[in-house]
C-alpha cells in the first residue's frame, strides 16, 4: 500500500444548481479527479452530536458527500497527524479518501445529516479495520 498520508485526501467543491422546486446537487462523474471505479454507493444518517469512529479501509477509495446537513470528518494516518474537514451545507464538496487512512465523523447539524459514499470497491467486511472511539485519542466536539 506504500506510504499513505492524510495529505492525499482530495477536496473537490461540487455544484449546487438552484432550480424552482428544489436544487440539483452534483456528486461525482467518471471524468472527475478522484474517481477510480464504481463498486457501490450507500448512504449513512448521522444524528446531531453523534460520532461514528474509527474505521480504515484496506482497499476501498471513499468519495464522501454530504447533500443534507453538515458533518465533521476526522482523518489520521500512520504518522499520528490529524486532519479534519467539514462539508455539507455552506461547503458542498466531495472528499476523496484513499485506502489506509483512519477516519471517523461527527454530525454537526440538527436534527441529522446524510452522508453519501460512492466507493470504488463493493463492501467487504474483510477489508475494513475498526477501532473503538477511545483507541485513537482525539478531542471531538471542537471545530
Amino acid at each position: 500500500m506504500g506510504n499513505i498520508s492524510i495529505d492525499q485526501i482530495l477536496v473537490t467543491p461540487l455544484k449546487r444548481i438552484t432550480t424552482e422546486g428544489g436544487d440539483v446537487l452534483h456528486a461525482i462523474k467518471i471524468s472527475d479527479p478522484g474517481f477510480e471505479d464504481f463498486g457501490e454507493a450507500y448512504f449513512s444518517l448521522i444524528e446531531n452530536g453523534a460520532i461514528k469512529a474509527w474505521k480504515k479501509h484496506i482497499k476501498m477509495t471513499l468519495n464522501l458527500i454530504v447533500p443534507i446537513g453538515k458533518v465533521k470528518f476526522v482523518f489520521t494516518d500512520n504518522s499520528g497527524n490529524f486532519r479534519y474537514e467539514i462539508i455539507g451545507e455552506g461547503r458542498y464538496s466531495r472528499l476523496t479518501v484513499p485506502p489506509g487512512i483512519w477516519f471517523g465523523f461527527e454530525g454537526i447539524f440538527s436534527p441529522k445529516s446524510l452522508v453519501l459514499n460512492v466507493a470504488d470497491f463493493q463492501h467487504d467486511s474483510q477489508e475494513i479495520e475498526r477501532k473503538k472511539i477511545d483507541e485513537i485519542i482525539y478531542k471531538w466536539g471542537v471545530a
